[in-house]
């Protein structure tokens, strides 16, 4: 028979054996968990690049321009967006009353098919309406603007976005303003499941007009490239709920060009379920093993 001094000493040991083992199974679930609710979603279209300048004016004007970017994991939560355009007018930036950001997902979702278009077409579209939005106005999300410099798009879109068959007028020429980038916090956050969506932000200006700028299609360094990029569309309130894409049917050409918009997203992926549950089998396979060891000893 074991002296009982032996047998203290083997239940200390093996005591000391779960309580480590068990120390590290909580630090490697926390370095886990740690890592999966780091942020660890970001897209780039990249920065502008001086060819086309499109109106998003917000309620006022009733322009609204949208570019596309997709979410592939089971749930992506947005919490920050930076987007850059041009604001006419010569106005302080104090006069930025308003910035809004609305999500649509790809037409024909949250759409109308039935409608008779008054657009050429309208695959890979936004649909007719928004799938989700936030307002500096409802508190939903904050805005800092950073500090102009001059800019000058070659070509422009205001006031000739058509119905058929008058979409094709070429753009408006050049434009003239303030570059300035609009660093958005979503205070409520956007949570979207995988899919396919266009970004649309709007800005309202008093004396003064936003333009969201282009940026390079395809997407180059240090944007995110990504398939199937889709172009920019725009609509006012004429048009509504159509769009007409600002290359292929407001331009025009042959080619005609297409055109993407300048922002980035941020945010972070949600865990896949089968991902918490492997790591809770393993912490669960590891204490089981601990316990029988101790059992034992």
């Amino acid at each position: 028979m074991q002296p009982t001094s032996n047998r203290c000493a083997a239940r200390s040991m093996a005591l000391h054996s779960f309580r480590a083992l068990s120390l590290v199974i909580v630090i490697v679930l926390f370095i886990h968990g740690s890592a999966l609710a780091a942020p660890s979603f970001s897209f780039s279209t990249g920065d502008p690049d001086g060819l086309m300048a499109m109106a998003s004016s917000g309620p006022n004007s009733q322009i609204e321009a949208g570019d596309d970017f997709i979410t592939t994991a089971p749930t992506t939560v947005l919490t920050s967006a930076l987007f850059t355009g041009l604001i006419t007018g010569d106005v302080p930036l104090t006069n930025i009353v308003e910035v809004n950001v609305d999500i649509y997902r790809v037409f024909p979702k949250d759409s109308d098919t039935s409608r008779t278009l008054s657009v050429p077409t309208r695959a890979n579209s936004p649909a007719d309406v928004e799938f989700d939005g936030r307002s500096s106005t409802t508190g939903t999300l904050t805005f800092h603007p950073s500090l102009p410099s001059t800019f000058t798009a070659a070509n422009s879109v205001l006031n000739g976005i058509n119905p058929s068959p008058n979409f094709h007028t070429g753009g408006e020429g050049p434009v003239t303003g303030q570059e300035v980038g609009f660093d958005v916090n979503f205070t409520t956050p956007f949570t979207l499941p995988a899919d396919h969506y266009f970004f649309v932000p709007t800005v309202q200006v008093t004396g003064g007009l936003f333009y969201w700028l282009s940026a390079p299609k395809p997407i180059v360094a240090p944007g995110t490239p990504f398939s199937p990029d889709l172009q920019a569309w725009i609509r006012n309130t004429g048009l509504d709920p159509d769009w007409l894409r600002v290359g292929t049917d407001i331009v025009g050409g042959n080619p005609a060009p297409t055109f993407n918009a300048a922002f980035s997203l941020t945010g972070q992926v949600v865990p896949e379920p089968p991902s918490i549950a492997l790591a809770a089998f393993g912490a669960a396979g590891l204490l089981a093993v601990a316990l029988r060891r101790r059992r034992q000893a």
